[in-house]
């Protein structure tokens, strides 16, 4: 999986190394940082967390790509396909360090995920479960092009997580471009 990477122009996008948790584990432990992607989380949670991440790169081909900022060299975040058992539907999420947020460079690393899952993973749509009370993401999903399909629920240990559904197809992906 290490020959996967995606670059733009101020990040690269790659599957997850080990050298990447201790940040990832500190964006988790951040409570702001982590309220709308399963809420702050001790350590150990943390890396069986981080497992999932690298072992769907093993197990379904595709995963949340680390997020590199090139300038620095620094993890600043996750965010790329997602699609565990009895989600809502193909996801391209996101979920950035704090110092991160407000640079763009979420729809900047979002965008070439999404280009990656239509092209790569031959998706006919991608959807993005998002917080009721997470308006920056329902902001960013919109600058994405993706539109309110309603709500839903994710599936367990999230059951009790309402989340608004946004989503395009790849159609719609391609007459936005």
């Amino acid at each position: 999986m290490t020959e996967i990477r995606l670059e733009t122009d101020r990040l690269i996008l790659r599957p997850p190394i080990a050298a990447d948790f201790d940040a990832y584990a500190a964006n988790m432990a951040d409570r702001e940082a982590s309220q709308f992607i399963g809420g702050p989380q001790l350590r150990p949670v943390a890396w069986r967390g981080f497992l999932s991440l690298a072992g769907a790169w093993m197990i379904q081909g595709f995963s949340m790509f680390s997020v590199i900022e090139k300038a620095s060299g620094q993890w600043i975040g996750r965010l790329g396909p997602w699609h565990p058992e009895g989600w809502p539907g193909t996801e391209v999420g996101w979920g950035l360090t704090r110092a991160a947020w407000g640079k763009g460079y979420a729809y900047e690393g979002t965008v070439a995920a999404i280009d990656w899952a239509f092209e790569h993973l031959g998706w006919s749509e991608v959807i993005h479960s998002i917080n009721v009370d997470n308006g920056a993401s329902q902001a960013l999903a919109k600058r994405l092009g993706s539109r309110s399909r309603g709500m839903s629920k994710l599936p367990p240990p999230y059951q009790d997580v309402e989340v608004e559904i946004w989503g395009q197809t790849r159609e719609q992906w391609r007459r936005r471009q």
